[in-house]
């Protein structure tokens, strides 16, 4: 059995009195999530997170240690995947798509989230992430 590890976040800013998420949209597959990443040697996951969202959005994030949340899949045959998610504040609003993979970059309100994430893992995410992004939003 292999092993992967990605990190990631969900990326929030708040804009007219709404909170909303930083969604991106994968060229391979065509699926909307978050932005995450492999681990590079010698990264802490909150570097990973940080690097990762920068990469796939051109967003610069402060992460906020009180959300971790560890999703577990299986994205290929004989192979299980941890990918970790903070919650992060976006330093600056005016994403850009990394060309080689990724789609699209979005942000948006997040009780609309639920309509354009692909997967149940990222929705049980957003439920979780509401009530601590209120209290610091």
């Amino acid at each position: 059995m292999d092993y992967e590890k990605s990190c990631g976040a969900l990326v929030f800013r708040k804009s007219h009195g709404n909170v909303e998420l930083l969604l991106i949209k994968h060229l391979n597959g065509g699926y909307w999530s978050f932005p995450k990443g492999h681990v590079e040697s010698g990264e802490t996951e909150e570097e990973t997170a940080i690097r990762e969202v920068k990469e796939e959005t051109d967003i610069d994030i402060i992460i906020d240690n009180s959300f971790r949340e560890v999703v577990t899949y299986s994205p290929k045959k004989d192979t299980m995947k941890d990918v970790v998610y903070f919650l992060a504040r976006a330093k600056n609003f005016d994403p850009t798509p990394q060309v080689e993979e990724i789609a699209q970059v979005k942000w948006v309100e997040i009780n609309l989230a639920h309509s354009v994430l692909t997967y149940d893992n990222d929705k049980q995410l957003v439920n979780k992430a509401k009530s601590i992004i209120k209290e610091t939003a």
